[in-house]
């Protein structure tokens, strides 16, 4: 990437752009619908990065910024359970979070990107590794998203099945249709 900070710019100023979309225009019941038992749903998936974007990421950029130390995350023990916030409203909340970690990403320069701070699972992190991180954790949450909000649809698909293959959380299905 040429330039990492505008590149990392547009993913999280894109990223709860597509949430409101999909919220606004999605049915409640699809957002929640878990793709198989125990894997998050689409607005799991939502909750999540909101819950980033609250306490996560801007703690560890200020801490990368302060040459300091952050606890790793960790989902299993620190996710809170899925509320009954409706879609559109946890898609607004995330909207008006990720606007406020803007304007802090917006403080970073390029002589920031190599300074870093000590992630206490995985040792010393560069501000350009953190970033790339923040920007990959919001596309890998989208397709996880994407690949549940599918999955009603993929079962339909009848001969066209080994072309969703790939994207099938059920992949015992895949067979069925030999």
């Amino acid at each position: 990437m040429a330039d990492l900070l505008t590149d990392v710019r547009s993913v999280l100023i894109t990223t709860p752009l597509y949430w409101q979309h999909i919220t606004q225009y999605f049915p409640e019941d699809l957002l929640r619908r878990q793709p198989l038992p125990g894997e998050w749903s689409a607005l799991e998936c939502l909750q999540h990065l909101v819950q980033m974007d609250q306490s996560v990421l801007p703690v560890r950029v200020k801490a990368i910024l302060a040459g300091e130390s952050f606890p790793p995350f960790l989902p299993s023990t620190q996710s809170t359970p899925l509320s009954d916030v409706a879609a559109v409203d946890l898609a607004a909340e995330f909207m008006a979070l990720r606007t406020e970690n803007i304007q802090l990403f917006d403080t970073l320069t390029p002589a920031d990107l190599s300074k870093q701070g000590q992630h206490l699972q995985f040792g010393w992190v560069a501000m350009e590794t953190q970033l790339a991180e923040w920007a990959a954790h919001d596309m890998m949450h989208t397709v996880q998203a994407q690949q549940a909000l599918m999955q009603p649809y993929i079962a339909q698909v009848g001969p066209w099945m080994p072309y969703f293959a790939t994207h099938l959380a059920d992949k015992s299905k895949v067979n069925s249709l030999d």
